[in-house]
């Protein structure tokens, strides 16, 4: 088949894309020119490359032969079937953990200082003032890694022991998930509680006890249910431990990407002739499925990193904070300051004597501009601000995973979103009929109801008179003769009954299951009662319209592979016979089935689907276009009715066709749907339908509200196009007077190009494309295509792969260098998740394995715009408010160490020593200023209420040394006690310019506050080093000090005042 060959097309170019770096390299010229200008980078970097590659040597993916229950014949070794989320183990941990801290600069700048002090000529004070603070950074994010290892540890441990039952020769036993082997027969329930049984972790297997559906929405996002066929060979065996007593093998081609399609044949040696069967997709069921019904016996094929769902997952990063990223490179511009101040403080000096060792000792001097505290009060922080997110009452459930980002959270310009489960509920209900000249809607079902009982009343008392052509005779006496407009109850019955045969759902009666298979024994002798029903499909769709029949009266009882019976409102059973399937596809966008009333021997076509595939299939009618957009506008999905009656020669001439058709070697695909085009002609409208699909609560307040913040949302899914761009409408993700772009699907590099051009030429529209077309635009255009999408309001993406969604966000990182967030609820959303700057979870239905993966956890999608317009924004900007203190605590330091070096002939002497300088960056001034960690400038209501507020940027405030010339001028002639005079001053500055910088004061504000000033002044009485008390009680020294801290605040706030006065920022008019 064509698409098997575009496979193996596609894996060559993996494999040649291995080779390319190696080509490339080889035809370089290599010489003394090339090694000293960079040649030595590229032979350290392919030493390297090759050392990794050796060490952590990739095994080559290959085809298998998997014997049923003979674990011990595989000939290869597989790998172990367990999951793994640590990022580290006993022996990484602690080199890792360091590597992620000293790799910025900031920490190895404090390292690199820390280590000079223990050179004699280069030491200025204690060594503990230099290592207590380093050593204390350390041990909070050794241990708050320790922590996070240790829960992923443990979650990794509940999930590798989940028992599952395996199939041996001496009967059924429990094993570990983690002991499950390739080859091994696994038996799978479904669990009758309120969360369905996931399919034993990482592998695939093979079914024998009949058909089943299963559900892969955390596969791929769909949560329509999927129709699984058994092996027919096995599923023939009379007895389940027969499968012991035959020879028989699945070669199954090697592990891949692709969750769409799979290859392989089943063999039986022991027969005569060999069985052979060959097996695809519809054959298999893969890892993080949910088996919906039934009992399944597998044989596992794939096991732990071989699996799709692990091929698909992307392995998570160390996420770096925007913030902690800007600190790192303004770190980097102040050590150049620093650098340049010492240099001129040496320059000054004459460069006499060692002049470089004093130039090292500046260095460290000034050191203090770059205070180790602020990594020490930025990480205290982010801990505060995660515990008051998982404190907020008003998002109850929210648990914050990864601490260090929390002001990601307020810069976000990107938030990508799944659709299923994330902004729908995904539970469908039918809102509409429509007739072409009535429409019935929620509040008129009753009167279907009453038109339904009262037409089958009819059939049936016609019936007891002796009457077996029922309500059928008439209408091919309408038929026969001149055209007759039918009546509405007629029309009724006509639609309703369509609806009720035109479908793939299969009802379900719940008993105790068997793994023989006596299950489907038990349901075909049983009752139909409605009690314990419940409908199996593809679609969701396919229930909420067979559920809407139900509840007027026409009820779809059972169903097999080849008949359905109906029962009527009087308890009576119809019987009808399915003589052919036409399932749904993207290309087709409608489905059909070919039924032969057993009562009457009618043979009816009936066939459903979307407007644009139906309109020019059904008769010429002058409302359906303009009802469905109707529909559309109203966030309903629509499908379009109609039906077809056949002769019995019609029939059997379609059916020769047809089976011919199937038959062919060439072009088989093409051939069949032409025969099934000529039956597709000039066909009965019945009616239209629409259904809605149910949003989470306050989608659309939330989503407008993300929109008013300048935030751009993309919806990534893995369901239809139809589906996405109808989610799209009724969320107002796209608003109602914007137009949508669907990109056409494209193939090759010049379609993507016409298609690109087509949509440049479109302004202010949404773009919805499928996940095809979307790789063949990055493939050939990827810049040009980022560009015009990144300028739409909206884009939805569809048909989306658990990879392609990563891809996605990494595309929008790279080419707009924009922060990213990413939401979903779903295991194909986890890649998404990890790729993001930041990752949201949603605890849904689909289950916790995005919420465990995500940075930040939340129960309902409505959360994130508190989330975001509130916690977002009051860490953002209570950690810039915080580092711009902790570095202007600093600076203060640097400056008057500056002044005081300058005046005294250029010594390289510290003017604060030992506790002075530990005691300043701690208890007399920690509290105040991390306390800033509480003020808000609105309040919550205000930032929901006008989220374009949401802007901040950070800033950072010069302070002069009007503190050190204030204390050498007033007390020259008392020169000895500049250094305690100074440092009160300095107390008072920090804690005075704090106190003015609060807007909204919080009681714990306060205590800090009042306890930082109690601290200094307790301390004085144990610092006699450096303090005289008996000076230091004096007036003069008191009213001096009170004038240096008033001279040096009072100018900063006085253009503090006028620029709040002339210049307001935007969240001060809401505070008013």
């Amino acid at each position: 088949m064509p698409l098997m060959m575009s496979e193996e097309g596609f894996e060559n170019d993996e494999s040649d894309y291995q080779t390319l770096p190696r080509a490339r390299v080889n035809q370089r010229q290599r010489g003394l020119g090339w090694f000293l200008f960079g040649g030595w980078k590229v032979l350290c970097g392919s030493c390297c490359d090759c050392l990794a590659h050796i060490c952590r040597r990739k095994k080559e993916l290959k085809a298998r032969t998997v014997w049923l229950g003979c674990p011990e014949k595989c000939e290869e070794k597989f790998p172990k079937n367990t999951i793994k989320n640590q990022k580290y183990n006993i022996v990484t941990f602690v080199p890792g953990v360091l590597y992620q801290q000293f790799k910025f600069f900031l920490n190895l700048y404090f390292l690199v200082v820390a280590c000079s002090q223990f050179v004699p000529s280069l030491k200025i004070g204690y060594l503990y003032t230099y290592w207590a603070p380093l050593a204390f950074v350390l041990a909070v994010t050794v241990v708050r890694e320790a922590v996070d290892e240790v829960r992923r540890f443990q979650r990794d441990k509940e999930m590798n022991s989940q028992l599952y039952s395996k199939l041996t020769v001496r009967g059924k036993i429990q094993v570990k998930s983690s002991d499950i082997q390739v080859g091994d027969l696994i038996i799978v329930e479904k669990l009758y509680t309120e969360h369905n049984q996931n399919v034993p972790l990482f592998f695939s297997s093979f079914f024998f006890a009949g058909a089943c559906f299963i559900r892969t929405d955390q596969l791929d996002g769909e949560t329509d249910w999927k129709l699984k066929v058994a092996v027919g060979c096995t599923q023939r065996l009379p007895a389940v431990g027969d499968l012991f007593s035959i020879s028989a093998y699945v070669y199954a081609q090697r592990p891949q990407l692709d969750i769409h399609s799979f290859e392989g044949n089943f063999t039986r040696e022991d027969a005569d002739p060999q069985i052979h069967e060959s097996l695809s997709i519809e054959n298999t069921l893969w890892a993080s499925t949910v088996v919906a019904s039934g009992t399944v016996i597998g044989v596992v094929i794939y096991t732990g990193k071989e699996t799709r769902s692990v091929l698909n997952t992307s392995y998570a990063k160390n996420k770096v904070g925007l913030l902690d990223l800007e600190l790192n490179r303004l770190t980097k511009a102040l050590f150049l300051a620093q650098v340049v101040l010492s240099v001129v403080m040496v320059a000054l000096q004459g460069f006499v004597g060692p002049w470089f060792r004093n130039l090292f000792r500046f260095v460290v001097l000034f050191s203090y501009i770059i205070p180790i505290s602020l990594r020490v009060n930025l990480d205290m922080g982010k801990s505060a601000y995660g515990w008051m997110i998982m404190k907020d009452e008003n998002i109850p459930g929210t648990v914050v995973r990864t601490s260090t980002i929390p002001e990601e959270l307020g810069r976000l310009v990107y938030l990508l979103t799944d659709k299923t489960g994330t902004l729908t509920q995904n539970e469908m209900i039918f809102k509409r009929l429509h007739l072409g000249t009535v429409s019935y809607g929620t509040d008129t079902m009753d009167e279907i109801q009453s038109h339904i009982v009262q037409s089958y009343a009819q059939v049936t008392s016609q019936s007891s008179n002796g009457s077996t052509s029922g309500s059928t005779p008439s209408r091919k006496s309408q038929s026969s003769g001149p055209k007759v407009r039918k009546s509405v109850s007629s029309r009724i019955h006509e639609a309703v009954k369509a609806i009720a045969l035109c479908h793939n759902v299969t009802p379900v009666y719940e008993s105790h299951t068997s793994v023989n298979g006596e299950t489907e024994t038990a349901e075909a002798d049983q009752d139909f009662s409605d009690d314990n029903r419940t409908y199996q499909a593809s679609s969701p769709d396919e229930v909420a319209l067979v559920r809407w029949t139900e509840s007027v009266g026409l009820t779809l009882v059972n169903r097999d592979l080849t008949s359905l019976q109906l029962k009527t409102p009087s308890g009576q059973i119809l019987s009808f016979y399915i003589l052919q399937i036409f399932p749904f596809t993207s290309e087709s966008k409608r489905m059909g089935i070919i039924v032969r009333e057993e009562s009457t021997g009618d043979i009816t076509f009936y066939m459903k689907g979307a407007d644009v595939a139906m309109a020019s299939i059904v008769q010429y009618n002058d409302w359906l276009e303009e009802e469905c957009g109707n529909m559309a506008r109203e966030g309903l999905r629509t499908l379009v009715v109609a039906k077809k009656s056949l002769s019995e020669e019609q029939y059997q001439d379609f059916e020769n066709r047809y089976n011919q058709a199937k038959l062919s070697i060439h072009d088989r695909t093409l051939k069949v749907a032409a025969v099934v085009e000529s039956l597709e002609r000039e066909m009965e409208l019945l009616c239209l339908t629409g259904v809605e699909d149910q949003l989470q609560a306050d989608v659309r307040p939330t989503l407008e509200l993300l929109r008013n913040a300048g935030i751009k949302i993309w919806m990534l899914t893995g369901d239809k196009l139809e589906t996405a761009t109808c989610i799209a409408k009724s969320s107002h993700l796209v608003s109602r007077n914007q137009d949508i772009h669907v990109f056409r699907p494209v193939s090759n590099r010049g379609e993507a190009h016409l298609e690109l051009n087509a949509f440049r030429r479109k302004h202010d529209c949404a773009l919805v494309i499928s996940g095809d077309s979307l790789e063949v635009c990055l493939r050939y255009y990827e810049h040009e295509f980022v560009e015009l999408a990144c300028q739409c309001p909206a884009v939805v993406c569809c048909r989306c792969s658990p990879t392609q969604k990563a891809q996605i966000v990494r595309l929008l990182q790279q080419h707009t260098a924009n922060r990213t967030c990413a939401i979903g609820d779903g295991g194909n959303d986890v890649s998404m998740i990890q790729a993001a700057d930041c990752g949201i979870g949603i605890e849904g239905k689909e289950g916790k394995q995005a919420s465990l993966a995500a940075d930040f956890s939340i129960t309902q999608f409505k959360h994130i715009g508190r989330l975001l317009m509130v916690h977002g924004r009051n860490s953002y900007k209570r950690s810039a408010a915080l580092g711009q203190f902790v570095m202007h605590r600093g600076m203060i330091i640097s400056t008057m160490q500056a002044v005081f070096s300058s005046i005294f002939f250029f010594a390289s002497v510290p003017l604060y020593q030992g506790f002075l300088m530990v005691g300043y960056a701690t208890i007399y001034t920690m509290f105040p200023v991390f306390s800033l960690v509480l003020d808000q400038d609105v309040k919550p209501e205000m930032a929901l209420l006008y989220p374009e507020t949401s802007l901040f940027f950070f800033s950072c405030i010069l302070t002069r040394g009007i503190l050190m010339y204030g204390a050498l001028v007033l007390f020259e002639s008392e020169f000895v006690h500049v250094v305690a005079i100074s440092f009160t001053a300095l107390i008072l500055t920090e804690l005075l310019m704090v106190a003015l910088t609060i807007r909204t004061w919080h009681w714990l504000m306060v205590v800090a506050e009042f306890f930082s000033f109690g601290c200094y002044l307790a301390s004085l009485a144990f610092l006699n080093e450096y303090f005289d008390l008996s000076f230091i009680t004096t007036w003069p020294f008191l009213w001096k000090v009170s004038a240096i801290t008033l001279v040096s605040c009072l100018p900063l706030y006085i253009i503090k005042y006028l620029k709040r006065k002339f210049s307001p920022p935007s969240y001060s008019k809401l505070s008013s």
